[in-house]
């Protein structure tokens, strides 16, 4: 049986190593610990964390798991290591994803009836970026691709969930 510090430093190990949101239930099972010793233990591994001003990195939950990251005070000095492969996103892809977001699933043509126009070509790039992704097909003639947005989604936006997503205003 491990000790709660051992247990720390495995959590800490397996999120570096995944470097990506893990389950509860894979770290679960991983480490062979009950769900409620593992929550315990997160909490207390992310308090540590936030307290620990000196440090570069945090816990943080997401989407029902967790990941191990840098803090958002670093990202200028990080953003210095390499010229970023992604440039930001139009107003249309903007507009594109908020679409996707609120109303996911949605099939493409669906994102373009509320557009009023085509949207290929901003569907796959937001695909490319792996800001959202294929879920299925709707059942209906044709079967249609289903859209939804990604864990990265999330992380791009700082969202642990599609919950903390803001309110939408009716006009």
């Amino acid at each position: 049986m491990l000790m709660r510090d051992q247990i720390k430093a495995a959590v800490e190990a397996v999120l570096f190593v995944r470097a990506s949101r893990v389950g509860k239930d894979e770290l679960v099972e991983i480490l062979d610990i009950p769900l409620l010793e593992l929550k315990e233990i997160l909490q207390e591994m992310i308090l540590e964390y936030n307290n620990n001003v000196r440090g570069g990195l945090q816990i943080i939950e997401l989407d029902g798991g967790y990941m191990l990251c840098t803090r958002p005070a670093y990202s200028d000095i990080l953003s210095r290591m390499e010229k970023p492969l992604r440039k930001r996103l139009s107003a249309a892809a903007l507009d594109t994803l908020a679409i996707v977001a609120y109303r996911q699933p949605i099939t493409r043509a669906e994102i373009e009836q509320i557009r009023g126009v085509k949207s290929d070509r901003i569907v796959n790039t937001l695909m490319e970026k792996g800001l959202i992704e294929e879920v299925g097909h709707k059942a209906v003639l044709g079967k249609p691709v289903l859209y939804a947005t990604t864990e990265e989604f999330l992380k791009v936006f700082g969202l642990t969930g599609l919950k903390e997503l803001p309110d939408l205003e009716e006009s």
